[in-house]
């Protein structure tokens, strides 16, 4: 009796329902073998003939129904008023105990498995799907640009709190995507005549073929971690912390941030593991948003000690160094906020990678320039001891294609002396990455430093609030900029006095690159970029009353905003390069979700080269002035012809691998029309380069 009081106790601690499903049962099976036993013994008229197996029969069909008592009692009379009030006795108690309790019992049983369901107890079964641990201001953006991709159809979503919060989010950007995708074809369909434009419509609109699951849970638990099949993922993608928007963040809070992230280290050690681990998949990604070098260090001992080849394949990304890159190569080359837009998209041209027999870059790319009209070869790289080729097409499966045709060449004169013009910059405000961005500058003055003149090629001057700019020292680290100026958002004069003072003294273009806070309140976000910009629209209307021959295209305004439902607002006021920095990590990871080699190719077109010992080891995009470019503007050709002829140009077989300077180009400007990117068959379209045109080349230098 001790043993089984014990045995009970424990069984009841744990497992409650159990116990009251097995009681329930137990009393329900005696009660009915009672009733039948005390049916079949009375031996009154209409039951003498009831055996004990009928007894039970009838008892059970008078619970379920209590009219099946006429099944026992032939006549309720006088002599069987005994065995009717048994019968009622045994109905009443048999539909409470049985009936009541059994159904009682599952509808709590199916209530229970609903709410087990939704908060995510429940393991998933699934395999080769997308997995986002975590929840931040870049994640809604990699679930959308998810929507677009060839491969993965699966997202699991794994957040701390705030689950159906996320759900909707989800929901109304993806559709909001597909309604916005949805209009621009309706719109280019329209063109095409009533029943072809709307057959076209019903081929290509686009539906969402993303099936997307929010849990709730603990990321640092690795039973829902396995729940969810961690272990079966194609891809994990763990995304930073990050401050606490929702009041004003304490300054420790805030360096505190920016000096470490231990959860992202926790979780990494969890996810990798299970990743390591010989039951886990193969080829698994595991990318890692990164943002101090403190949490950088950690992560490449993780490497170190549990990246195993073709199985637990880390990938750090630095989020700041990566956006600092970008904002200062869009301070540079504007249009290349529009050229990066499109290619790190999952829709249109874009960047594609696969392992390669070629070992020698321009061999590659006048193989493939040779043979497919489809695919824009851009460079080699050596990962791990293989090789793969980098190129741009519309679909990745563009690279099978293979044309052989007679090719026709175009005379091509370049301007063997080329080198950038001058650049003038305006930087207005301040963001956690203004060291990752004068980084970026400084990197570009490396590689182009002075061409025959002592005069610098970069200026900058920076208006900020006293605080950040004595943050950045005043930017004394920085030759290259030339005037700092302490300014309150709310010193209209002194800023705007600054910025036509810079371009009253400089003849170029010049750019004004306005950056938004990231470590504010929700409330305000991009407050700051929102009133800089009007500021600089005044400077540009007051240019425009005083002059009617005045080119607005002379000021590149290029506007950072953090929250995407600000770029309309933005672009009302005739800013064409709004850059919505989150959205290129977001694009980013997704690429490198899908595949994980064409991160060290990102590496590279991010970084100018210094460029000391005369060889340019790393790519970059540019964007060149054909003026300047060619000693000729090519005459009208196709773009085959002219992308084929330009990058034999630029190819000279006598010198070694290391020292070419090899051109590709992928797309131009024309002022008015914006960026053109060259993609689908280039035998078909047709390119006529004029004097104030700009070509988008890949290039050394």
């Amino acid at each position: 009796m001790r043993r089984f009081r014990e045995w009970f106790s424990i069984r009841l601690a744990k497992n409650p329902g159990q116990i009251v499903l097995f009681a329930i049962l137990f009393f329900n099976i005696a009660f009915l073998f009672l009733s039948a036993f005390i049916i079949s013994r009375m031996s009154l008229s209409g039951t003498e003939h009831l055996g004990f197996l009928e007894a039970a029969y009838y008892t059970v069909t008078m619970i379920l129904d209590a009219g099946c008592v006429s099944f026992v009692i032939e006549d309720i009379g006088p002599h069987n008023a005994v065995i009717a009030i048994a019968c009622l006795i045994t109905i009443v108690i048999g539909m409470i105990s049985f009936t009541g309790a059994v159904i009682g019992y599952i509808t709590n049983y199916i209530s229970g498995f609903i709410e087990n369901s939704n908060a995510g107890n429940n393991k998933l079964y699934i395999s080769n799907h997308f997995v986002i641990l975590n929840w931040n201001s870049r994640a809604l953006e990699i679930v959308n640009d998810l929507m677009f991709s060839e491969t993965i159809d699966k997202v699991v979503v794994l957040v701390g709190s705030n689950k159906e919060d996320v759900k909707r989010e989800i929901d109304e950007c993806l559709y909001e995507t597909i309604k916005r995708e949805n209009v621009k074809l309706r719109r280019s369909a329209s063109e095409m005549g009533k029943l072809k434009g709307w057959l076209y419509y019903q081929k290509h609109k686009s539906k969402n073929r993303l099936t997307v699951v929010v849990r709730e849970g603990d990321v640092f638990s690795l039973k829902q971690l396995y729940d969810i099949s961690l272990d079966k993922a194609a891809s994990i993608i763990i995304l930073g912390s990050e401050t606490d928007n929702t009041s004003k963040a304490q300054e420790g809070d805030i360096d505190g941030f920016l000096n470490g992230n231990s959860l992202t280290v926790k979780t990494l050690m969890q996810v990798s593991d299970i990743t390591a681990s010989q039951y886990s998949v193969e080829n698994q990604r595991i990318i890692v948003e990164i943002t101090d070098d403190w949490t950088w260090n950690l992560v490449q001992k993780i490497i170190r000690c549990k990246q195993i080849k073709g199985r637990c394949n880390i990938v750090p990304i630095r989020v700041n160094q990566i956006l600092g890159a970008l904002m200062s190569q869009f301070s540079l080359m504007p249009e290349l906020n529009t050229v990066y837009n499109f290619l790190l998209s999952n829709k249109g041209a874009t960047f594609y990678t696969d392992a390669t027999p070629f070992t020698d870059e321009c061999e590659y790319i006048s193989d493939e320039l040779d043979n497919n009209d489809y695919v824009i070869p851009l460079t080699i790289q050596n990962n791990n001891g293989s090789y793969f080729c980098y190129y741009m097409s519309e679909l990745e499966t563009d690279k099978y294609r293979n044309q052989k045709h007679e090719r026709t060449n175009v005379p091509i004169k370049l301007n063997k002396n080329y080198w950038v013009e001058k650049k003038n910059i305006i930087v207005l405000g301040h963001n956690s990455k203004c060291k990752e961005i004068m980084e970026g500058f400084v990197s570009f003055v490396s590689e182009w430093g002075y061409k025959d003149s002592d005069e610098q090629i970069l200026n900058i001057v920076v208006i900020d609030n006293a605080k950040s700019l004595e943050k950045m020292n005043y930017y004394k680290d920085y030759p290259f900029v030339v005037n700092v100026v302490a300014a309150e958002l709310f010193d209209k004069d002194l800023i705007c006095g600054t910025i036509n003072d810079f371009m009253e003294k400089n003849d170029e273009d010049v750019s004004i690159l306005i950056l938004s806070d990231d470590l504010v309140p929700s409330a305000e976000t991009d407050a700051d970029t929102l009133a800089n910009l009007v500021y600089v629209q005044d400077i540009i209307n007051d240019k425009k009353e005083a002059n009617p021959d005045f080119k607005t295209e002379t000021i590149d305004v290029i506007a950072e905003i953090n929250d995407p439902k600000n770029h309309d607002v933005v672009s009302s006021y005739s800013v064409e390069n709004v850059v919505i920095s989150n959205r290129y990590i977001s694009k980013m990871i997704t690429q490198i979700g899908e595949k994980d080699a064409i991160f060290d190719f990102y590496q590279d077109i991010l970084t100018f080269d210094t460029g000391d010992d005369g060889l340019y080891d790393s790519k970059e995009i540019y964007i060149k002035k054909a003026s300047d470019y060619f000693e000729e503007l090519p005459e009208e050709c196709t773009a085959e012809q002219l992308v084929r002829c330009l990058f034999h140009a630029t190819y000279d077989p006598s010198l070694p691998l290391n020292q070419q300077n090899v051109a590709v180009m992928i797309g131009y400007v024309k002022p008015g029309k914006g960026v053109t990117l060259i993609s689908g068959d280039r035998t078909n379209m047709k390119i006529k380069l004029e004097e104030k045109d700009k070509i988008v080349v890949f290039s050394n230098h």
